[in-house]
């Protein structure tokens, strides 16, 4: 007999899973949940529980779960239907008519999935055989070890065209079956069925129950058309219904909740990744190669309120989330919703877990951000925020969208939240550009009260701040800034294709951004700027001599410049082209520096030693790459810059 979801839940709602378990087990209530000890195992002390608000029982000796049909199917060697039918007459529900046809189909099924625990048993038993040798490899070369295996059912399906095929038949199943399960293929021009999977990694996807409803293989061919390969729809099997992984993550699950924690589910992309991921304690699915679907999500709810997506940094992954993100956004309630967790440095948890352990996994998956945050990111990514039209466009997308929430409430919470943001992004736009107008006046008043001949300044009555900057002019400045500098006095035409920038960024050396703001502002000021009118400028500027002598020794340093330009037969294109990959190669320094010490107050506050340790990474390279002489390669700079 086929019964609907319907009655089902009706069954479940009408009778309370302690009283059913009760009748079996002696239960002790321990504040929302009922302890005894495990119908399943011999044990002294009790690790069994009844929870009646989730409707589900746990037995952590045994690691089965379940709802109170499972229940009597397990303890008391029931079919789904017997089970069903004897909690119904309790319930005092009627059960619904037999349909001839649909009896059918139910009995297809359950022998279906017979052959589906056979198959996964041939192909567990294939990788142990000779044949899986390579496989085996494989897998101890992912961080997978043979003591793992059968804890995810691993298996292999040889090159043999017919292998599970005959094995199977001669188990007394019929080739027409084997097609419906979806492990054979039946050619379209009659031909004889063959098997799916051939050549294969095999990774068993159960349902929610832990019965095997179809496989997923992986090539081991490199150059194989499919590297991943998924079973068709079938009547056990529905991509958009099932979650690779489920039946193992809520055992973690409940097992973290009942000692005290509460870990979060994990979505994820791969097979390999949801394994890593369990293999550190962390309750992990992945869907069957698509979207994310709202069957899925329903699912994941059932389970957890505010589950974590973790899709890969790629463009695939990108989109992945971006789907989820849509196909939720409707769907979302109070105590139901979504966190993001965003790849480290493009590594995926099969990575994490094999190049730094568990613990970094889990520490990778617990820096998440919120839903709002992400839906947020997304839309402001998506174009400039430059112009008026393009700050409202923005303002009407993140309205558009929280609108489409189901939830008045919730969509009238998450409109405010999302123009929060965008009115803080405006102020912090709007502070940014202060900050840079105030910077270049403060500048301008340094520069402007920096020594002349003889000590006195441009402007009568220097403050402070100005004799404090005429006082670290003459300290040395960083070389490879200085040999920048000195090459643009000797050449003013090299600044002209970066001069926007140089005005607004400067140096990175407050000692020699002075010199550099009377550079530009000269050849601003004409158009054509020699040498020697530049020097006079500075000298009028109050620049002497000896200040420019100084700049002239930390110069000298840096050899490449300097010798780009005493050489005669130096083209003025080339000495230009490497001032610019120089003085592009400075920035990227300053920004990371920058980034560094931003990345180092951040750490207090969110243990981000991660982004912390890449940024230094990536600014100790450029350090190398200047101090090596390396910089004047076009090749290594592109690395570096790209």
């Amino acid at each position: 007999m086929r019964f609907d979801d319907r009655f089902l839940e009706e069954l479940k709602s009408r009778l309370r899973p302690s009283d059913v378990v009760g009748k079996t087990v002696k239960l002790r209530r321990q504040g929302r949940e009922y302890a005894g000890l495990s119908p399943f195992t011999k044990e002294k002390s009790p690790s069994f529980f009844v929870n009646d608000e989730k409707g589900f029982y746990h037995c952590f000796s045994s690691g089965k779960h379940g709802d109170i049909i499972s229940f009597l199917q397990e303890t008391e060697r029931l079919t789904f239907a017997e089970a069903v039918e004897r909690l119904a007459a309790e319930a005092g529900m009627s059960l619904p008519e037999v349909d001839p046809r649909a009896a059918r189909e139910e009995q297809k099924r359950a022998s279906l999935g017979d052959w589906m625990e056979l198959a996964a048993a041939w192909f567990e038993s294939e990788l142990r055989r000779p044949v899986g040798q390579a496989a085996r490899a494989y897998l101890e070369k992912r961080g997978l070890p043979e003591s793992e295996w059968s804890r995810f059912r691993i298996g292999f399906a040889s090159n043999n065209r017919t292998g599970l095929k005959d094995y199977l038949v001669a188990k007394g199943a019929k080739p027409g079956d084997l097609v419906d399960a979806g492990v054979l293929i039946s050619p379209e021009d009659g031909g004889a069925p063959y098997d799916r999977f051939r050549d294969r990694i095999i990774f068993p996807i159960t349902d929610s129950r832990g019965k095997v409803v179809s496989f997923g293989g992986r090539a081991m061919d490199p150059a194989a058309r499919a590297k991943y390969l998924n079973g068709p729809e079938t009547s056990l099997f529905h991509k958009g219904r099932v979650l690779y992984g489920l039946f193992e993550a809520r055992k973690i699950l409940h097992a973290g909740q009942s000692g005290g924690d509460k870990p979060a589910m994990v979505v994820v992309e791969g097979y390999m990744d949801v394994i890593a991921c369990q293999r550190a304690g962390i309750p992990a699915v992945a869907a069957m190669g698509t979207a994310l679907t709202e069957e899925q999500m329903e699912a994941l709810w059932r389970l957890h309120p505010e589950p974590t997506l973790c899709f890969d940094g790629d463009k695939a992954g990108q989109r992945a989330a971006h789907r989820a993100i849509d196909r939720a956004l409707p769907l979302l309630k109070p105590g139901r919703s979504f966190r993001f967790s965003m790849p480290v440095g493009g590594k995926d948890p099969d990575d994490v877990l094999r190049e730094q352990g568990a613990a970094a996994l889990r520490a990778q998956l617990a820096d998440t951000k919120p839903f709002v945050e992400a839906l947020f990111e997304r839309e402001r990514d998506l174009e400039p925020f430059d112009t008026p039209e393009q700050r409202t466009n923005l303002k009407v997308r993140l309205r558009t969208l929280a609108a489409t929430i189901a939830d008045k409430d919730l969509a009238h919470a998450y409109k405010e939240e999302l123009l929060d943001r965008l009115d803080e992004m405006r102020a912090a736009r709007r502070v940014k550009a202060d900050a840079s107008d105030a910077g270049r006046a403060l500048s301008r008043a340094r520069w402007d009260n920096a020594p002349r001949r003889g000590g006195k300044t441009r402007l009568e009555g220097a403050t402070a701040e100005g004799r404090q900057a005429a006082a670290v002019l003459h300290q040395a400045p960083k070389p490879f800034s200085a040999a920048l500098l000195v090459a643009a006095l000797r050449d003013p035409k090299v600044v002209d294709d970066r001069i926007e920038v140089l005005m607004n960024q400067g140096f990175g050396d407050q000692r020699l951004d002075a010199i550099a703001h009377e550079l530009v502002n000269l050849r601003m000021e004409a158009d054509h700027v020699e040498a020697e009118m530049l020097r006079g400028r500075l000298a009028s500027a109050g620049y002497d001599d000896a200040t420019l002598a100084a700049l002239e020794r930390s110069a000298a340093h840096v050899k490449a410049l300097n010798v780009a330009h005493s050489a005669a037969q130096s083209p003025e294109e080339a000495v230009r082209a490497l001032w610019s990959q120089a003085f592009d190669l400075l920035l990227r320094l300053i920004a990371l520096e920058r980034a560094v010490d931003d990345a180092k107050t951040d750490l207090a506050d969110d243990s981000d030693f991660q982004t912390l340790l890449r940024l230094k990474t990536e600014r100790d390279a450029v350090k190398r790459l200047i101090d090596s002489g390396g910089w004047t390669d076009p090749g290594l700079v592109a690395q570096v810059l790209h």
